[in-house]
């Protein structure tokens, strides 16, 4: 990813000099300044954040990103939308996952809008109504430490997270927040209700050691302190990256197997938010190959679904392994049923 250094917008005084600096033109009907776009991010503020730094937008203002409050990943900004819905104050939604936009876009929250590059995405990770795109995704894969488990005997499946041979060996992010919560919405869309729920009493039986976040997960298998674990690619890639002893599984990936599941960062326009025009500015700009392609290439190896020259994916895509097939509709709607039961078996 190229330098960069982040500037946070926030007093007058900033703004000013912000927009100078970037030539943005005020809005009309905002003032006597330059027209404050606010985005909400669940992705990280080291990752996101960079982002609106190096590819400062002429939108006709300038951007103020607000960052997910400390450990509620993505429920957090979420519910603010809502609470906020009789007075938006949210222009745009970057969501680190899928299954919270589409609750919104449920709740009717969302405005359609059209980018240059929406012919470029996948359908399946689009909205059918244009209210919100996907890109830089990540995959669902099992983390395996080399050290305590041979190649021959290494887990294939999300099931094994319930086998009796990994009983206190195995972990998982806590399934109620972040792509955690995505992927059990989405076993329970996919099983159905009775099945997802047996699947977890399972893994709570089995024992399996349940971490805040996907980091924690990734972090105890490359120390040892479990045989292998359910994480993101961005957070195996880094335990790859510092030499720890493991190796990336990706899951369910054996003809006719549920296939691996890729959740993809998500761009979405607030409904009567207060800068729609400049807000629908920005999120063309950001669902661009080049931004994408900074994202892929960094840190995060995330995955291109723009697709374009500049990407060079470093982890496997759904090109190479077969996706899950996910109804991301019916995961939504299946979230509230799918929550309860989880809190009473993981909520501490």
């Amino acid at each position: 990813m190229r330098a960069m250094r982040t500037r946070w917008v926030r007093p007058a005084a900033a703004i000013a000099v912000a927009s100078a600096a970037l030539g943005v033109v005020p809005a009309a009907g905002d003032g006597p300044g330059p027209a404050e776009v606010v985005v909400y991010s669940t992705l990280e503020r080291e990752l996101s954040g960079p982002v609106f730094d190096a590819y400062p937008p002429k939108i006709g203002g300038v951007v103020r990103p607000e960052f997910d409050p400390k450990g509620r990943k993505t429920v957090g900004l979420t519910d603010r939308i809502i609470a906020e819905s009789g007075s938006p104050r949210c222009d745009l939604f970057w969501n680190s996952e899928v299954l919270c936009t589409v609750r919104l876009r449920q709740k009717g929250l969302l405005a359609p809008f059209r980018p240059p590059g929406a012919g470029r995405i996948p359908d399946r990770y689009q909205a059918r109504d244009g209210t919100w795109y996907g890109f830089a995704a990540r995959a669902r894969v099992l983390l395996v430490n080399t050290e305590l488990v041979r190649e021959a005997d290494r887990p294939r499946s999300v099931r094994d997270l319930a086998d009796p041979r990994w009983k206190g060996k195995a972990g998982l992010s806590l399934p109620l927040v972040g792509t955690g919560a995505t992927h059990a919405a989405c076993l329970f869309a996919a099983w159905g209700d009775d099945e997802a729920k047996a699947f977890y009493r399972a893994v709570k039986a089995n024992e399996a050691r349940v971490y805040p976040g996907n980091g924690g997960v990734a972090e105890a298998v490359g120390a040892g302190k479990i045989a292998f674990g359910l994480t993101d690619t961005d957070d195996a890639v880094k335990e790859v990256a510092a030499g720890r002893p493991v190796a990336i599984v990706y899951p369910d990936r054996d003809p006719g197997g549920l296939g691996t599941l890729f959740v993809p960062n998500t761009i979405a326009l607030i409904a009567g938010s207060p800068h729609a025009r400049e807000a629908a500015a920005l999120a063309d700009r950001l669902l661009s190959a080049d931004v994408e392609a900074d994202l892929v290439n960094g840190p995060a190896a995330m995955i291109p679904l723009i697709g374009g020259d500049q990407a060079r994916a470093r982890v496997e895509t759904p090109d190479t392994v077969p996706p899950m097939r996910v109804d991301y509709e019916e995961a939504a709607r299946a979230w509230d049923r799918a929550a309860a039961f989880l809190a009473g078996e993981f909520a501490r």
